[in-house]
């Protein structure tokens, strides 16, 4: 039943990457309904396999490769329901179909068999720890996807004759609002993870905790100086790129995590 699920949700993101390569090819990069109903299908279906696979394994279902990287992807498809719509960028659907589909591609191709189920209960810190940090990692992948739509409207801004794409984009001041309201909310969402770091009864480790504290310490120095005015809103939008891609590089770490849970 699981697989059935995890299955289902794959094909519901990647119909939603299709209708977004057929729009670019066409030359008619249209904001529909069809990709929110596609990422709300898939996040349904990973909902379900999330609950189930939580069930027989006993805690939060994070606990290799393979959960964490869909349940990184669900995260990501929960923000951008959340958020996304919230503000009213349609368009950011396109954007985050794709990634959300790559993520959980990967983690199709790794082994997914389940832990062991867990005996005695489980801590419930170092479950807020590791789950409440990839949530805010899934936040922070749509302010990085709010990051590149943003560049590609001040590019489009910057020609002579803007594409088509430019009468469809959210205006380049929305997609700054956007990435620093999801900045806010992944940053606050990592510092609550940190936190309940400090109160699990094993230790996670230096590498773990460093990579964590890594990560949230890049986040945290880019939106104090952009709201210092010390940053443009373009290189806050490349810095909300390549945090992202050292947040990806630091999911090792919570692999490592995710073994502790499994324990």
């Amino acid at each position: 039943m699981e697989r059935y699920l995890l299955a289902g949700s794959t094909f519901f993101y990647l119909l939603g990457f299709a209708y977004s390569l057929l729009q670019l090819g066409a030359g008619k990069f249209r904001p529909g309904r069809l990709n929110l109903y596609a990422i709300a299908g898939g996040f349904v279906l990973q909902t379900g396999f999330l609950y189930l696979r939580g069930h027989a394994v006993g805690r939060c279902p994070i606990t290799n490769t393979f959960e964490i990287l869909v349940f990184l992807s669900w995260s990501v498809a929960l923000a951008y329901l959340v958020v996304g719509t919230t503000y009213r960028i349609s368009l950011l659907g396109a954007f985050t179909a794709p990634l959300v589909f790559g993520l959980q591609l990967v983690a199709l191709l790794l082994p997914s068999a389940p832990a062991a189920a867990r005996r005695g209960p489980p801590d419930g810190w170092l479950e807020l720890h590791a789950s409440t940090s990839l949530v805010a990692y899934g936040v922070l992948a749509l302010a990085c996807v709010a990051g590149v739509m943003f560049l590609v409207q001040e590019k489009q801004l910057k020609m002579r004759v803007p594409g088509s794409i430019f009468h469809i984009l959210p205006p380049i001041t929305t997609l700054a609002e956007a990435m620093k309201r999801l900045l806010w909310f992944g940053v606050i969402l990592l510092s609550i993870g940190i936190i309940a770091g400090f109160f699990i009864g094993t230790p996670i480790g230096r590498i773990k905790s460093g990579a964590s504290m890594l990560v949230w310490l890049v986040y945290a120095v880019v939106l104090f100086l952009w709201t210092r005015n010390v940053l443009h809103s373009h290189r806050v939008a490349q810095y909300c790129i390549g945090a992202f891609a050292l947040a990806l590089v630091t999911l090792p770490a919570m692999y490592a995590l995710g073994g502790m849970l499994a324990k």
